[in-house]
């Protein structure tokens, strides 16, 4: 059975990995028999955020690890260990903690860098030739990483976020929520998801047409 590896957030779309996107991921590799690899790295928080009432709450600190096992039903594993895992492709879902967590996007945009562990993930699995996918905000990770290449990139279609993909080098290309863009000569596919919305409905559409064009790149 093949394996992919999902990089998770935290728990939470205002400060980790989109709820909704991440489990879509999880079930459309279980249907399409791709075994989930669960992962995240071992890190603070930038913050955290009241779900109910979008407020950040000072003071309170949560471990990016801790909290993305609430989504994998702990069964997650610090990203630092990701060559040991024999992975085939690898997935990062949206919520503002891939923006937040797992890079700078959310404060810095177009000049953001990414956390080591991630940026190696994603340059050693482009460098081997392995599939990669990129869901709602995380294609801005991608286009840090592999701009120099210009890969075509999903974003939704937002003007200003369109514009630093394109910054960092990127092409962005502006794909309905059911619909996922490849990359074929880099196999990278992104899906605009809760970029776009409107509904959990349309957007699995997204994220099942993404892994079915990952499956076919493996």
């Amino acid at each position: 059975m093949k394996k992919t590896g999902v990089i998770l957030s935290g728990c939470g779309f205002l400060d980790g990995s989109e709820i909704h996107e991440a489990v879509l991921t999880l079930l459309a590799l279980d249907r399409a028999g791709i075994e989930a690899v669960m992962l995240a790295p071992d890190i603070p928080q930038t913050h955290t955020v009241n779900h109910r009432t979008g407020e950040v709450e000072e003071g309170q600190m949560r471990n990016v690890l801790d909290e993305s096992a609430r989504i994998a039903r702990g069964a997650v594993t610090d990203l630092a260990l990701i060559d040991t895992l024999e992975l085939d492709a690898l997935i990062l879902p949206g919520g503002y903690g891939a923006a937040k967590n797992l890079s700078d996007y959310a404060f810095k945009g177009a000049e953001c860098s990414l956390n080591p562990d991630v940026a190696h993930a994603i340059r050693s699995f482009h460098t081997a030739g392995k599939p990669i996918g990129f869901i709602c905000i995380a294609p801005a990770l991608a286009a840090q990483v592999l701009g120099a290449e210009h890969p075509p990139l999903t974003i939704g279609n937002d003007p200003s976020t369109a514009e630093d993909l394109e910054k960092m080098g990127a092409r962005h290309v502006d794909c309905p929520v059911w619909n996922a863009i490849v990359w074929n000569e880099g196999k990278v596919v992104s899906t605009p998801a809760y970029m776009l919305g409107p509904s959990i409905a349309e957007v699995a559409k997204g994220i099942d047409r993404l892994v079915e064009e990952l499956a076919r790149l493996l």
